[in-house]
């Protein structure tokens, strides 16, 4: 038995139900119809026996010459003379209507409600009544008669739906039956040939999914295989300068060997947490989406890596600081602020400069990085973007993960990287250019 959450069930109980409704409604109408056909014809019935009987004398209360179909009608003859006695009553009844005006009435009673046609003729007035249930059974018995047909082919209809519904669903068993039949492994797309049209947007929905599946997957492997490799070269270089720290035979070399290692684990501390971070934003991934000040995060990472860059005698400092909010979440763009200053203290010489500025421009705000360093020749200012590239010469200690997931952020925020010379033609400018929200695309100003 299937489930009734099935489309399949819900289709047959739609349906039925669609079915049953409209075949209740149509017997209403059928018997309104039939109703009101029957007044107009029991009317007419009415008019044409006070008609036929308007010449007969009722002095001895004979019994009028009534139709047998008049008779099934339940008829009831009243004569009346003209001072308002009643000389004859062809049936009796519990409760009948008293005298009423000549022509067509309708008077209620004890017994229900009557139809009543009077007419004048010779020596009084004679009515012709009926029971207006009579009328509705009369409607009633029409109406089932009409719909017994209906009824007794309910049950054919509900099996040709029932066809129907399992033919028309059965593209997508087919394509249920191939998914479950799939290896777990198997990222193809599935086969849209023969299927219905509103079928074909879901399968594309789902290959797009395998498509991008896919593509995570085998960014996945290159990942793990790529941090594999650069992990074994600190890993390698730590053991060594552990074996340096054991077999050294004065107090100045052990210093050194532990100067050594303590250097050595702090570059594999900081290729594991850019690996970590690069993880965090690696396609696929979805962080919740809030308005991000990003003022205040440029200025939190600027005065987090002051004790740095004066370690290096270096001059950090803010340029311009416009206010600007987007949309994104707060952690990754931090890591991204962060990794492009740390990549502009890294590689700029002692006593050079770095200048963070934030500023606006129409719907878009830019983040610029700009330090006094050797800078990035043009030919390779778009391989540094790939991970663990370094460009070759480059003597400051890195892991070449600082630009990709500068890019990868970004990407997930709708923003562009761009590398240019520094002001002056010197050192590098890293600029990120994000899309404001709507909110804050009216307003220009600058905070000084």
């Amino acid at each position: 038995m299937r489930p009734l959450n099935s489309i399949r069930a819900r289709l047959m109980i739609w349906l039925l139900s669609a079915v049953a409704v409209t075949g209740v409604f149509g017997a209403w109408l059928i018997y309104r119809n039939a109703l009101t056909e029957a007044d107009a014809f029991f009317d007419y019935q009415l008019r044409q026996t006070a008609l036929t009987l308007r010449d007969q004398a009722f002095e001895y209360a004979a019994a009028p010459a009534l139709t047998p179909a008049e008779a099934g009608y339940d008829f009831v003859v009243q004569v009346w003379s003209f001072e308002g006695v009643r000389i004859y009553l062809s049936q009796p009844h519990a409760s009948l209507p008293g005298l009423t005006p000549l022509g067509l009435s309708t008077v209620t009673s004890r017994e229900g409600d009557w139809r009543v046609f009077g007419i004048r003729a010779r020596g009084g007035v004679i009515q012709v009544a009926q029971l207006m249930r009579v009328r509705k059974e009369q409607a009633a018995r029409l109406a089932l008669r009409t719909l017994l047909p209906f009824a007794l082919l309910l049950p054919v209809l509900a099996a040709i739906i029932a066809l129907v519904v399992r033919r028309s669903l059965e593209p997508l068993e087919r394509l249920a039956q191939k998914v479950r039949e799939r290896a777990p492994t198997a990222l193809d797309p599935l086969p849209v040939a023969g299927l219905p049209s509103d079928v074909r947007p879901l399968v594309d929905a789902l290959n797009d999914l395998l498509r991008q599946l896919g593509n995570v997957l085998e960014h996945d492997r290159a990942f793990v295989a790529d941090a594999a490799h650069e992990l074994r070269t600190p890993l390698t270089a730590l053991n060594l300068q552990l074996d340096t720290l054991d077999t050294a035979r004065s107090d100045s070399e052990r210093a050194e060997a532990r100067a050594r290692l303590a250097e050595g684990l702090q570059r594999a501390a900081r290729l594991i947490e850019q690996l970590l971070t690069l993880a965090g934003v690696e396609p696929g991934e979805r962080a919740p989406v809030v308005d991000v000040p990003l003022a205040d995060v440029v200025r939190e990472v600027v005065v987090e890596a002051l004790p740095q860059a004066d370690a290096r005698r270096i001059d950090l400092g803010i340029g311009v600081l416009d206010p600007a909010v987007v949309r994104g979440n707060r952690a990754p763009l931090s890591a991204l602020v962060r990794n492009l200053v740390d990549n502009a203290i890294r590689h700029t010489p002692q006593g050079g400069t770095v200048d963070v500025a934030l500023q606006r421009d129409g719907s878009h705000v830019s983040l610029r990085v700009s330090d006094s360093g050797p800078g990035i020749a043009p030919h390779e200012r778009e391989r540094v973007f790939d991970r663990f590239y370094r460009v070759p010469g480059t003597t400051a200690v890195g892991s070449g993960l600082g630009l990709a997931i500068v890019r990868a952020i970004a990407t997930q925020h709708g923003a562009e990287v761009r590398l240019d010379a520094g002001p002056g033609a010197r050192g590098l400018q890293a600029s990120v250019t994000f899309p404001l929200v709507a909110s804050e695309r009216g307003s220009n100003l600058s905070l000084s």
